[in-house]
């Protein structure tokens, strides 16, 4: 059974791209949006657990293909429009020579973005306060805690703490 108020995040590099997701279910919250991969926790699974799930599930990647896998942070999303949600967020990388399997995705198209490129996206306007402690000037700052409260579309507050 799904738990709807409980996602995982990961964001994979390989080499200077990042792996991301851009979302086209239609219905979908983030419809066109460019995330990393995850979901919904399932019932009686830990965050671990969760998002190597989800990257099977959604990139047939595998812990095994994982370098540097990290549990880095929680994010509290508030929104006017839709349920509040805990992100468990993790970062690991792969080889530079990884390949992602053939395979289609129902989440959306799977692709790799340089680094560089990643505040240009079409992402949550909190996800670009996130991308610094994943990869900015942050990223060796440790495990981290922010809340997101959200207008529609606009992030109308913030708050961020690095432990």
């Amino acid at each position: 059974m799904r738990v709807d108020n409980l996602t995982t995040l990961i964001y994979i590099t390989r080499g200077d791209k990042c792996l991301f997701i851009r979302k086209t279910r239609k219905g979908d919250m983030n419809l066109d949006k460019y995330l990393g991969i995850g979901g919904h926790f399932e019932s009686d699974e830990t965050a671990e657990e969760c998002v190597l799930r989800e990257l099977y599930e959604e990139a047939a990647i595998t812990e095994g293909d994982l370098e540097n896998f990290s549990y880095r942070g929680l994010i509290t999303f508030i929104s006017s429009e839709y349920p509040t949600e805990y992100m468990h967020t993790f970062t690991a990388t792969v080889a530079d020579d990884f390949e992602l399997p053939e395979r289609s995705c129902d989440e959306g198209e799977l692709c790799w973005v340089p680094l560089k490129e990643i505040n240009d996206l079409p992402v949550w306007e909190g996800d670009k306060i996130m991308f610094d402690y994943l990869f900015g000037s942050m990223k060796d700052s440790g495990f981290f805690t922010m809340k997101f409260r959200y207008e529609g579309d606009r992030l109308a507050e913030h708050m961020e703490k690095n432990w």
